[in-house]
């Protein structure tokens, strides 16, 4: 896909969302809309509860992050998500585990408990999710650096023009401890999942329409949501949950390489 070229095409049936300040879609929306202030409080992490009970004690706060936003998602969408192809993006995994591991290398046992080897993978989010929902269609995890969300963005709308089939977005982040947060500084736990699918179903928030541009990104007019948005590659879908949650058409530059960027355009849904 190049600039300036027709785009990819979806509408938007689900949303989730999970960060500080922004506890689910509901809350999220009423605070990008303004009608609440936004307020940086500590990410509380849900139990997957859709998982049984020994996965469910396995799980780290990356998964739980991931799965909390996409089920939120996928029941605003009302959709069943065992047949439901879906897109994991994040720029780096679970930092807390990835610290984990660096610190049982550096010791002279050098053992790494099992349990935190399989969750250290970078696709650990989809195959809980696919213990979770019973899913067997086709899942993707991948990573891009600060442009994991439009990456995966672009996949899942790649995805649903190939297929016609809905599939689902999830976009998440963890920050990471010392030392490793020095070099790869995440500002917060963050996550957001969007359904795309070729129909609008019967309560779609949006259509989009997206294609390539090298036009600075938009950026956001409140303080604290903007370096959200800048701190945490997963944050950088905020202008398009903002255009979305104000039912504002027109048209959003997102954050993606250091010469490129993704433009959508937004038709609110009635």
């Amino acid at each position: 896909m190049t600039a300036g070229t027709t785009g990819l095409k979806a509408y938007v049936r689900g949303i989730g969302l999970l960060g500080p300040g922004l506890a689910d879609w509901t809350l999220g929306a009423a605070v990008l809309r303004g009608e609440r202030p936004h307020t940086s409080t500590p990410v509380e992490l849900p139990a997957p509860a859709a998982l049984p009970s020994a996965e469910r004690r396995r799980t780290g706060a990356t998964v739980r992050l991931a799965l909390a936003a996409g089920l939120e998602a996928l029941h605003g969408a009302g959709l069943e998500g065992s047949g439901l192809a879906t897109v994991f993006a994040s720029s780096g995994g679970d930092g807390a585990i990835c610290d984990e591991i660096c610190s049982a290398l550096a010791t002279p046992e050098r053992q790494i408990s099992p349990t935190r080897f399989h969750n250290s993978v970078h696709n650990a989010a989809s195959g809980y999710w696919s213990i979770a929902l019973g899913a067997t269609a086709a899942s993707t995890a991948l990573a891009a650096y600060d442009g994991s969300f439009v990456a995966g963005l672009l996949e899942a709308l790649s995805q649903l023009a190939s297929s016609g089939r809905p599939v689902l977005l999830v976009a998440y982040e963890t920050d990471y401890p010392e030392p490793l947060r020095t070099a790869r500084p995440i500002a917060a736990p963050f996550a957001t999942a969007l359904l795309l699918d070729a129909n609008p179903g019967a309560h779609a928030a949006a259509h989009l329409q997206a294609s390539l541009t090298g036009q600075p990104a938009d950026t956001l007019p409140e303080s604290s949501l903007e370096a959200l948005r800048a701190g945490v590659p997963a944050a950088r879908a905020l202008p398009l949950l903002e255009r979305i949650a104000r039912c504002e058409g027109g048209r959003v530059v997102l954050d993606y390489l250091n010469d490129l960027r993704l433009a959508v355009n937004v038709t609110p849904c009635p």
